[in-house]
C-alpha cells in the first residue's frame, strides 16, 4: 500500500523506489480511492482547466467582486508587464498577475479550485502557470506538479491546518504558497528532498502571517497575499533548487506553523477584528455596509 502519514515517510517512498513526490501522490490516490490511473489522471486534468480559466478571464475581462473591494487588478499587472515596465521579471510577473486574477473570479462567485482554500486559490495556479510560459512546461508534467502539490496540503490538512479561522493567513496562503513551492521543484527537475525544502523555506518565511479580512470578505487583503504567495514560493523553489539546504524538516516546521496559529489571538483568525480589519478603513468601509 502506497501511503504516508508525513513528510519524512513521503521521503522514504520517494527514496525506496526511485520515484518523485508526484508519482508517490498519483500511486496512493489510486490505491485508496480504488480507481484507474487514467481516471485520476483526468480528473486533475480537470483541476487544471478551471485552473487555466480562473487565472486568466479576469486578465482579459475584469469584473467587480461582490464586496467591491477588488476588481481589475490583475489586469493592470498584466498590462504593466506587457508594456515592458514590471521590475519583478517574467516568472514574477505572470504569476502574480495569475495569482490575482483567481482572487476576483472567487470574489465574484466565479468556479476556482480551492488550492487548499478559496482565499489562498490564486497561489498554485499562479506559479504553475507562470512556469509553463516561460518555461514552456506541458500539460502533462504541469499534472505532475499538481500532484506533488497536492501531497504538501494533504500533509497540512491532516498534521496542521489550513484554515484562517484556526491557523491564520500562514495557513492558508503559507500551505498555498509551500504547496506551490514543492511543486514547482518537481517542474525544474529537482529531487523530493530540494520539493521538502522549498515548502519548509516558505513555513518559515511566512510564519505568524495573520488572517484579517476586510468587512469579513474574501477579497482585501487576500489578493494581495495571494501575489506573495507567488513570490515567496518562487524565492523557496530557487534557494532548494541551488542546493541550499533547509535545515528545518518540512515536518517540524508544519508543526511550528500549527503551534504558532493555535497561539495567534482570536481577533486575528479570520474574525475581522483585528489587523487590516481594524484600520480605520476597514472599520469605515464596515460602516458604510
Amino acid at each position: 500500500m502506497t501511503d504516508f502519514k508525513n513528510a519524512s515517510e513521503l521521503l522514504e517512498l520517494c527514496d525506496r523506489n526511485q520515484q518523485t513526490i508526484s508519482r508517490v501522490m498519483r500511486q496512493r490516490e489510486c490505491e485508496l480511492g480504488e480507481t484507474g490511473m487514467e481516471e485520476i489522471q483526468s480528473r486533475m486534468a480537470q483541476v487544471l482547466h478551471i485552473m487555466k480559466e480562473s487565472a486568466s478571464a479576469p486578465l482579459k475581462s475584469p469584473v467587480k467582486s461582490m464586496g467591491g473591494l477588488i476588481g481589475g487588478q490583475a489586469e493592470k499587472l498584466d498590462r504593466l508587464y506587457g508594456e515592458g515596465k514590471s521590475i519583478c521579471g517574467a516568472a514574477l510577473s505572470t504569476g502574480i498577475a495569475c495569482a490575482m486574477a483567481v482572487l476576483e473570479v472567487n470574489a465574484s462567485m466565479g468556479i476556482i479550485v480551492a488550492a487548499p482554500t478559496a482565499g489562498s486559490a490564486g497561489v498554485v495556479p499562479g506559479v504553475l502557470l507562470s512556469l509553463q510560459k516561460h518555461r514552456r512546461i506541458s500539460d502533462e508534467k504541469l499534472i505532475d506538479g499538481l500532484f506533488n502539490a497536492g501531497a504538501i496540503g494533504y500533509l497540512a490538512m491532516r498534521n496542521a491546518t489550513v484554515a484562517g479561522a484556526v491557523g491564520g493567513c500562514q495557513a492558508e496562503v503559507g500551505v498555498a504558497a509551500a504547496m506551490a513551492a514543492s511543486a514547482a521543484v518537481e517542474l525544474m527537475d529537482g529531487t523530493p528532498r530540494q520539493s521538502l525544502d522549498a515548502a519548509s523555506t516558505v513555513l518559515m518565511n511566512m510564519l505568524g502571517l495573520v488572517c484579517d479580512p476586510v468587512g469579513g470578505l474574501v477579497e482585501y487583503p487576500c489578493q494581495n497575499r495571494n501575489a506573495s504567495g507567488v513570490a515567496n514560493a518562487l524565492v523557496a523553489a530557487d534557494i532548494a533548487l541551488s542546493g541550499i539546504r533547509q535545515w528545518i524538516p518540512f515536518d517540524e516546521m508544519l508543526s511550528a506553523m500549527y503551534q504558532v496559529g493555535r497561539r495567534i489571538p482570536y481577533e486575528l483568525r479570520e474574525t475581522a477584528l483585528g489587523g487590516c480589519a481594524a484600520t480605520a478603513f476597514g472599520c469605515g468601509f464596515c460602516g458604510k455596509k
